[in-house]
């Protein structure tokens, strides 16, 4: 078992490491943190030092193309109703008890932990009732430790997580520590020492508890024989969707900024008064706000003057970064015009991009989902006697994209006209082949049982 020291270590170690590192970037961005928030402006003064300038317009807007682009992927990847699915129909039911809406809701969040950060968790256990339930596990507080760096098995996983701050403003950190045996409590205070956690009644507490139903005193123990965790990587370098558009999506970000700070700092005009009749300033100011006049001497004048945006070379720039942000991030642009022939093939090449991308997801998903399924297969044959094998069971991913119902039905319309005429043809064939023939052609061409 981990000792106390080896748990702290392992935690902070995981911490620091460049995936962890790169999944907190994934993770703000698609909270709409952006880098753009932490942008600050600065000049040089008189005796050449550089300092902050807070006189200026600064506004931080982000402009979320991440959170779109995950949310995106992940709901068109799941779209479909069934995705699990077997020709034995016993075995069909015992998947839907366990691919239900309850697992799709906790896989999206799975779905979505792989998209931005590079990499997924979910865990399983048993319910009241003896069967497996899945839920999703927050990435960023789970470590996984092996006996060696090239073992592909865990030998034990470390989960954490922030319980609650308390009345002292405290905060507590509660830790697991699973093997394929049983599960530690540990608890820690403020980055403090890490203990053993005093409110669970059994620590360590195996797998599976339960009670017999002719022996209410007693508590018995199982164990699953495995860490009950599953991992899903968006690749083989854990790294999520970000990487190749956040630059893209910094200079959008700061583009879009400083027009804001342009038009802001530009809004008002300039008066350029000559022969002012008054004492100060201030009489001239209050006149223009106020009274929305004011008085020169003889030859004296107003000339309001204005300042023009070069806001053309802005916009074009951000009309190219919002292009390649959907393109390299591989996303559907729904803001897309084109020239108004949107037909069902121009609708299925906007798709295409994300499509490629959901098919490289969706190897390494029914990868993760054998996984599971092995885990289900083998708790059935266990208590049922059966021998399903991986083979009975197969994924279908359907993906569904708007269309363009007037070429739906141009569409319907062709099919019908030519299976008109195939019955046309099959009808003059009378009295050169018999009727019955005839008969179960045309049942074929009407999709009729004959």
């Amino acid at each position: 078992m981990l000792k106390v020291e080896e748990i702290k270590f392992f935690i902070q170690e995981d911490n620091n490491s460049e995936r962890k590192r790169n999944a907190r970037i994934g993770e703000k961005y698609y909270n709409g943190e952006h880098d753009i928030l932490n942008y600050k402006l600065f000049y040089y003064d008189a005796d050449g030092e550089i300092q902050e300038d807070k006189t200026r317009s600064n506004i931080k807007i982000p402009h979320p193309f991440f959170t779109e682009l995950v949310d995106q992927e992940v709901q068109y990847m799941l779209n479909g109703d069934t995705y699990v699915k077997s020709d034995i129909p016993e075995l069909q039911e015992e998947l839907d008890k366990v691919f239900n809406d309850d697992f799709t809701s906790e896989l999206t969040s799975v779905l979505t932990d792989v998209c931005s950060k590079g990499f997924g968790y979910m865990y399983c256990y048993k319910n009241k009732n003896d069967d497996f339930k899945f839920e999703f596990a927050d990435s960023m507080g789970v470590v996984e430790v092996r006996a060696k760096d090239t073992d592909d098995n865990c030998k034990y996983v470390i989960y954490w997580y922030i319980d609650k701050n308390t009345k002292e403003n405290k905060k507590v950190k509660r830790i697991q520590v699973w093997d394929d045996k049983q599960v530690y409590f540990y608890t820690e205070t403020n980055d403090g020492e890490i203990i053993e956690d005093d409110t669970e009644k059994l620590n360590p507490r195996p797998h599976v508890i339960y009670r017999k139903s002719n022996d209410e005193n007693s508590l018995y123990y199982d164990t699953l024989g495995f860490v009950p965790f599953f991992r899903l990587d968006n690749n083989r370098k854990q790294i999520g969707n970000l990487k190749p558009i956040k630059a893209l999506i910094d200079d959008y970000d700061l583009m879009a900024c400083g027009l804001s700070n342009n038009i802001n700092d530009s809004a008002e005009a300039y008066f350029v008064v000559s022969g002012f009749q008054g004492d100060n300033l201030t009489e001239l100011i209050t006149n223009l706000k106020t009274k929305k006049h004011i008085g020169v001497d003889v030859g004296g004048g107003v000339d309001v003057k204005t300042v023009d945006i070069p806001y053309q070379a802005r916009q074009t720039k951000l009309a190219l970064d919002e292009v390649n942000i959907y393109r390299f991030g591989m996303g559907f642009n729904s803001a897309q015009i084109g020239d108004g022939n949107i037909t069902n093939v121009v609708i299925k090449s906007r798709y295409a991009l994300l499509d490629l991308k959901c098919n490289k997801l969706e190897k390494n998903l029914k990868k993760f989902l054998r996984e599971i399924i092995e885990v289900i297969l083998n708790d059935l044959n266990k208590k049922d006697g059966t021998d399903y094998q991986q083979k009975d069971v197969y994924f279908d991913f359907e993906r569904e994209i708007i269309t363009n119902e007037l070429d739906n039905a141009n569409i319907k319309k062709i099919k019908a006209d030519i299976r008109k005429v195939e019955i046309d043809i099959l009808l003059g064939l009378k009295g050169v082949t018999d009727d019955e023939t005839i008969i179960k052609s045309i049942c074929q061409q009407l999709d009729i049982n004959y």
